[in-house]
């Protein structure tokens, strides 16, 4: 692979982006030395309540607002330009003719590996991308290493762990405090946190 990048993928809804997103990035670019990371906020996705989703131009904004400064993380809006329902094999795919010679590092955390095996087409995502999995807290070193060895014997998956601080933060969270008015400053990005209260994005969720 030499002369290629490295390049990891962030997906998600981000709705919206919080501070364990960009630090988990941040902290998987720097254990892999990551060319970049991209952030992918999913469009359609095939097992969330759309319906409850912010719209995708301000899950971008904020995305936008969230990396500015940072030099390694850009934000790619592929998954909200396309049509239907989306799934992680069909962005691959378009990665892949995007950046056809280099390594794609797909981010998840630890609750995620456990479901791997579930995504659709899974065979062909693993072979499209490596795994770099930041372990999360409540999930035993121990099953997820079960799991990882079990998918790379049974998907030849190439899985590789990250480990960093439990940051038990997720958008759920912070949208149920702003259902019941309650701060959501140092959750966010201080940027992200002025888009919401100036555009009332989450207003009547």
């Amino acid at each position: 692979m030499s002369g290629c990048l490295k390049i990891g993928i962030m997906g998600g809804t981000f709705d919206p982006v919080h501070n364990a997103h960009l630090f988990i990035a941040e902290a998987v670019r720097e254990a892999l030395s990551l060319d970049k990371v991209l952030f992918i906020p999913v469009g359609d996705p095939p097992h969330k309540n759309v319906n409850r989703l912010a719209p995708g131009e301000d899950r971008i904004n904020m995305l936008q607002e969230a990396i500015s400064g940072n030099p390694w993380f850009q934000v790619d809006d592929m998954e909200i330009k396309r049509k239907g329902v989306t799934y992680t094999i069909d962005t691959l795919k378009e990665l892949k003719i995007k950046y056809p010679r280099d390594e794609i590092f797909y981010i998840v955390g630890g609750d995620t590996l456990l479901e791997l095996k579930n995504w659709r087409d899974f065979p062909s995502v693993a072979r499209l991308c490596r795994f770099a999995v930041y372990r999360r807290p409540g999930y035993e070193n121990a099953i997820l290493d079960s799991e990882a060895d079990r998918l790379a014997r049974e998907y030849q998956a190439d899985i590789v762990f990250v480990d960093g601080p439990g940051l038990d933060i997720s958008s759920r969270y912070i949208k149920g405090r702003l259902v019941n008015k309650q701060t959501i400053r140092y959750l966010v990005p201080e940027a992200v946190y002025q888009y919401i209260e100036k555009t009332g994005v989450y207003k009547g969720v």
